[in-house]
Formats: C-alpha cells, sequence, structure tokens
C-alpha cells in the first residue's frame, strides 16, 4: 500500500512537471505584455528541464515505460535546448584580431562607476572600465547605462575616455537633467564614421533603441544597441527574496511585491520587443543588434527580435553562458545577433568585475 501511494505522488508529480514544462515551451511564441505568466515560465525553464531530466532517469530505473512520457515532452522543447546551451569547443579566443575582421563590444556598464557605493572607487572604476574595453582594442563599442556629464568636469565627461581613439559615438541621452549635468542612456562608439544614426524612443518609457550606419571601406552596414525594461530590483527587493527563503511572516507580502514588479517589466519587454521589431524588418541595410535585452533566450522577447539572425554566443561559444552576475547561474540576457551576412569568427565573454554584467566580445567579418 505506501509503496503504492508514492508511486501515484511520483506519477502525479511528474505529470505536473511535464505539464508546466510543456506551457513553458509556449513562451516564444505568445507575447508576455498580453500573457505575462509566460514570461515566468521562460525564467524557470533551466530548472524544469532538470526536474524533466532526472525524472527519466528516476524512472527508467523504477519503471522505464513510465520515462517514456518525460523523454517525449522534453524534446517537445527542442526550441529552448538549441537555445540555451552553446556547443562549440572553438579554440581559445585571440586577441590579436585577423585582418578584415570587425570586432564589437557590447557590456552594461552598470552606469560607469561599478558596484561599489564608494565615492572614491567609482572614480576608479569608470577608468578600469574604459581600459578594459580599450585593451580588447575593438572596433565598435556598444555600451548600456553609460552615464556622461558635460557640466561635472574631466571626472563624470565619461565619453572623454573613448573619443581619442574612437572620435565617432551616438548617444542616446534617455535621460537628460539640466541641459548635460546628467546624462544617462545606451551609446555606440566606433573607429569607422557614420553615414547615418538615430534613437527610437520606446512608449512610455525613457529608453530607446539606438542605430548607426557604420562605413568601413566600400560597406555600409547598420548596428543596434538598446537596454531594454529590466525588473529595476533594489535593496528592498533583495531583502524580499531574503524573507522569502527563510519563510519570513512577511514572504507573502513580498512575493506580491516582486510578482508584480516583474510583471510589469514583463509587460513593457513586449511592447519594445514589437518596436524593435519593426525596426529591424524595415532596415534594408545588412545589421547587427546587441545589448542588455534583460531576457532569457527561452523568452518571446529573445525569439522575437532574433528571429533568422546568429547568435554569437551559440555559434562560437560552449555552455550556457550566463552574463548577468547576480541572483540565478542561469541569467544570459546580454547578446550579439548579427544578421546572416556575417560570418561569426570568435566570441568570449570577458568578467571583470567591474560591473554586475559580463562583457561581451566578437570578431565577425562581412561574407562577400
Amino acid at each position: 500500500m505506501i509503496l503504492r501511494f508514492f508511486k501515484r505522488v511520483f506519477i502525479a508529480l511528474n505529470i505536473i512537471v511535464c505539464v508546466v514544462y510543456l506551457l513553458a515551451c509556449l513562451s516564444p511564441f505568445l507575447n508576455p505584455k498580453d500573457w505575462p505568466i509566460f514570461g515566468f515560465l521562460s525564467l524557470f525553464f533551466p530548472y524544469l528541464l532538470i526536474l524533466l531530466v532526472f525524472s527519466i532517469f528516476f524512472w527508467l530505473v523504477a519503471k522505464p515505460r513510465i520515462a517514456l512520457l518525460p523523454l517525449v515532452v522534453l524534446f517537445a522543447g527542442w526550441k529552448f535546448l538549441g537555445v540555451l546551451f552553446a556547443i562549440h569547443t572553438t579554440p581559445k579566443f585571440t586577441a590579436v584580431k585577423p585582418a578584415g575582421q570587425i570586432r564589437i563590444v557590447d557590456w552594461n556598464v552598470a552606469n560607469m562607476y561599478g558596484l561599489s557605493n564608494d565615492a572614491e572607487k567609482k572614480k576608479e572604476t569608470r577608468v578600469e572600465i574604459a581600459q578594459a574595453i580599450l585593451k580588447l582594442q575593438p572596433d565598435i563599442i556598444c555600451l548600456q547605462e553609460f552615464n556622461n556629464s558635460t557640466k561635472q568636469g574631466p571626472e563624470a565627461n565619461n565619453i572623454g575616455l573613448f573619443t581619442l581613439v574612437y572620435p565617432y559615438f551616438y548617444f542616446s541621452k534617455d535621460v537628460n537633467k539640466e541641459d548635460g549635468y546628467y546624462q544617462y542612456g545606451s551609446i555606440i562608439f566606433s573607429k569607422f564614421p557614420f553615414s547615418d544614426s538615430g534613437r527610437i524612443k520606446y512608449p512610455g518609457r525613457p529608453e530607446s533603441l539606438i542605430y548607426a550606419d557604420i562605413v568601413k571601406g566600400n560597406d555600409t552596414f547598420r548596428i543596434y544597441t538598446s537596454h531594454l525594461q529590466s525588473f529595476k530590483f533594489n535593496k528592498d527587493d533583495y531583502d524580499d527574496m531574503d524573507k522569502i527563503t527563510k519563510e519570513d511572516k512577511q514572504a507573502v507580502a513580498a512575493s506580491k511585491s516582486l510578482y508584480q514588479k516583474m510583471k510589469q517589466a514583463f509587460v513593457e519587454r513586449g511592447k519594445q520587443d514589437d518596436v524593435i521589431r519593426t525596426e529591424l524588418d524595415s532596415c534594408r541595410r545588412t545589421s547587427i543588434i546587441c545589448g542588455d535585452f534583460n531576457d532569457v533566450p527561452g523568452s518571446y522577447t529573445y525569439f522575437h527580435i532574433r528571429g533568422t539572425r546568429q547568435d554569437a554566443f551559440l555559434a562560437k561559444d560552449f555552455g550556457i553562458g550566463r552574463s548577468y552576475v547576480s541572483l540565478a547561474p542561469t541569467l544570459r540576457i546580454d547578446y550579439i545577433l548579427p544578421d546572416n551576412n556575417f560570418t561569426v569568427n570568435q566570441f568570449d565573454m570577458v568578467d571583470e568585475d567591474l560591473s554586475d554584467h559580463i562583457m561581451l566580445v566578437t570578431d565577425i567579418s562581412l561574407k562577400k
């Protein structure tokens, strides 16, 4: 009787995991602005996958016939599995860029001041961030959460850290307080001149999608970058997470607060995805889009923006590729996505411990 009871319990749990996993597999097809629950499910996909694999092995030992159910369900998520893991064991990243290739750095630089609250340390960090980028000698730099001031002196002139080598740049200035006293947004730096550049604002938000048409010899291509809506977790939110994990009496209220904040972010990103997709569809140039999408590879955001593009990480790296260092080990939320007119030659993720994001660097070349 006891064995029969536990068998039924495990079968029921197995069915629940299978159903939730299958629902998560719908995430790439349903815009979270209309279906925010699927935004949550995409976050949990790696953990559902682990449970499903465990279930397969468990039933292979206990009752092999039942293992067929989670096995079939597992492969129903092929679309997810193909973007969750990179399986290319390529040689170590070569610091010297071969002639003719284009090196791109993409990085959310956390306001250029790192994670310290110490004022002096922040002054050092802005220089260290610039040095970490410059030593890679990229041709194009795309930065998110970049700030600058034209009125607070050289220690706040962050654009000036780059312009000696990168004279061409376009700054979104999504926030521009007191006519330059504090500016914030995404920025593109380039060694090559621009034939055009612009900013496409997101509805109801200060953030935007920016682009630059870059002229390299006889070729012109477009690069986009953006910082999509984040969860905007603050210290109180992290305290709420701590309450939940410790089963604090205030855990229910904390859970509701986090849920509402995350739900709103999913909805906003759904709107921003539509803006980006419309722009990419209307662009007639060869193009690359990169940035901090604030969403995982199994999300609607990723699939909708990527479309048929290449993912530089998947093309040349190995593993899960975490790009955000807080909260969870499975958060790859930063991307470089060239279209199919480019060849991805190499890719690396560089953790300089200067931001809560890891820097992405890739060498690409235009196909002839």
